[in-house]
């Protein structure tokens, strides 16, 4: 990660990214992924914010954004 990054407890119950993880031998699943460009340097999110909080504070910061889908299957 970049110095000064942080990352948060995902929907996962995790910190940071999981990926994608389609069950073995399902036929591939479609993955969303939209990035956002930001009106501020850095989020002030407090230490321990859900996925939820975050969502919140990226959409309410967002000046831009595009969404792409990837297709992954194992």
């Amino acid at each position: 990660m970049v110095a000064g990054a942080t990352q948060v407890t995902t929907d996962f119950s995790s910190v940071g990214w999981g990926g994608p993880c389609p069950p073995v031998g399902d036929k591939a699943h479609h993955y969303i992924f939209t990035v956002h460009a930001l009106k501020t340097e850095k989020l002030d999110i407090p230490a321990g914010a859900t996925a939820a909080l975050v969502g919140y504070m990226v959409n309410a910061n967002s000046i831009g954004k595009a969404t792409f889908t990837g297709l992954f299957g194992r």
